[in-house]
Order: C-alpha cells, then structure tokens, then sequence
C-alpha cells in the first residue's frame, strides 16, 4: 500500500480442477468479472485506487483436511 494504491493479490482455491474452469470461465471471463466487481466495491471503501491480482489455485480435499481449514482461517 501507498498514498494513492492499495495492491492486493488474491488466491480463490477449489477442490477440482473442474472447478477451476468453472471459476475462470470462457477466455477469463468469469475471473474478470469477479476482479472488476470487487475492486469497485474495495475503491468505494477504502477511497483509493486498487490494483487487485486474483489466482485460482487447486488443492484437492481442502475442505476436509483440519490444517486447511485452518490456515484458511475457518477454525483457531
């Protein structure tokens, strides 16, 4: 962060790599339009530009594995 941009570097993980597809969409699309809608709203909030990366990354079973679930801050 600086006086006039807030960088942020998102990672959206999924169990499947069908899934991941799915989050991407057709030539990015669905990404894109993820990352458009939510640096408007993160602007309208922290009154700044926003330079928002997002990933789509897979790691299988995340759900039912307890130290994912942990680092992923869903239990202490």
């Amino acid at each position: 962060e600086d006086e006039t941009i807030i960088r942020i570097r998102a990672e959206i993980y999924v169990e499947r790599k069908s899934q991941k597809g799915i989050i991407i969409g057709k030539a990015g699309e669905a990404i894109k339009q993820v990352g458009i809608e939510a640096r408007k709203d993160l602007e309208a909030f922290f009154g700044k530009q926003i330079h928002l990366e997002t990933f789509v990354k897979v790691a299988e079973d995340w759900r039912k594995k307890e130290i994912s679930l942990k680092r992923f801050g869903y239990k202490n």
